[in-house]
């Protein structure tokens, strides 16, 4: 249910609205805009039903969401969120943030070098897996916490800000005690106790969408960190299974405008874990752009070919300055800011 608030309703009408709904078991959540604060309630709604909510000062109207995913809905927001990622980045604006940096922390020499490359660029965020999810047992699995330290110390010295995933509900504190933006990977999207978790986390989470998962149950996922009280989400694109396997998935284009219409939570698309393959990443990358897309989370490595994962897809600093020179001129062409 959505409460929509006259324009000139009072804090004093707001408050008086907040603690009528708490104190009947439900769950509200503000949401204020440039014209209008909107008050969305989580709960049964059979209690709803039977308390008048338009009779209270300063109610316009009131509506029943549609949407089975509530919070995550343009109902309950018709403004785009805009989710500030510390040192000035904002994402889900008119500048569009781009992530880059190797699949995994490796050692301090490599990811001191790629991070002041991918600087140089024009990137925002160094990305690097310190917990490393892989299909086989026998392959690289991450540093654990001496990757996060490593991390941690070259975006101090360089002046980024990191992203890095997390696998399990223990490790959480740990991360994100090193880690600006808490990602959860496309094998855990829908790991419900782990969204609830880092729900209660309040920091940045880029949630990507499963190998084989819908929009909708992408936006579902969505709502379980939302309604655990964590507003500070960025949704991923990076390519779903189909039958097609001339790349390592299939990056659903589609999926952007789709979410911009169904959600105002920003959209990122991963184009390296799409394509599989560095060659074809610069114009995934431009396509995603053009479809409106608020950033990009690529892979770039100094050493592709002596990575310890997923080298075939990483782009080197001088490809990925290039293509960085690229979508500057795309983007001001769409007129949005790289």
């Amino acid at each position: 249910m959505i409460i929509v608030l006259k324009p000139d309703a009072t804090d004093q009408q707001i408050n008086h609205i907040l603690e009528k709904v708490q104190k009947l078991g439900l769950t509200p959540h503000v949401s204020k805009g440039t014209e209008r604060t909107i008050i969305g309630i989580i709960g049964p709604e059979d209690v709803l039903r039977i308390t008048p909510l338009e009779a209270f000062p300063g109610v316009e109207k009131v509506m029943p969401v549609l949407s089975p995913y509530k919070l995550v809905s343009r109902e309950f927001q018709p403004e785009d969120s805009v989710i500030d990622l510390g040192n000035g980045v904002k994402i889900g604006g008119n500048k569009i943030v781009v992530m880059a940096g190797p699949c995994a922390v490796e050692n301090y020499e490599t990811l001191s070098e790629i991070a002041r490359e991918v600087k140089k660029a024009g990137a925002s965020v160094i990305r690097a897996g310190a917990f490393k999810p892989r299909t086989s047992p026998y392959s690289f699995q991450g540093l654990g916490e001496e990757g996060l330290k490593i991390l941690k110390r070259v975006s101090v010295e360089v002046g980024l800000i990191t992203i890095s995933e997390v696998m399990d509900t223990r490790d959480i504190e740990l991360v994100a005690k090193y880690v600006d933006i808490l990602q959860i990977g496309a094998r855990n999207m829908q790991n419900f106790n782990l969204l609830k978790e880092v729900g209660a986390t309040k920091k940045p989470v880029v949630l990507k969408r499963g190998l084989s998962s819908t929009v909708k149950e992408l936006l579902m996922s969505a709502e379980y960190i939302l309604s655990a009280g964590n507003f500070n989400l960025i949704l991923c694109e990076r390519g779903i299974r189909t039958f097609e396997d001339s790349t390592r998935n299939t990056l659903d284009i589609s999926a952007v405008p789709m979410v911009k219409q169904l959600s105002h939570l920003p959209i990122i698309v991963d184009p390296s874990h799409a394509a599989g393959k560095w060659g074809l990443v610069a114009s995934l990358s431009k396509a995603a752009i053009a479809s409106g897309a608020d950033g990009l989370l690529i892979e770039v490595h100094s050493h592709p070919e002596d990575a310890m994962s997923d080298g075939a897809q990483s782009l080197l600093p001088v490809n990925f300055q290039e293509l960085m020179n690229e979508l500057t001129i795309l983007s001001g062409a769409i007129k949005r800011k790289l």
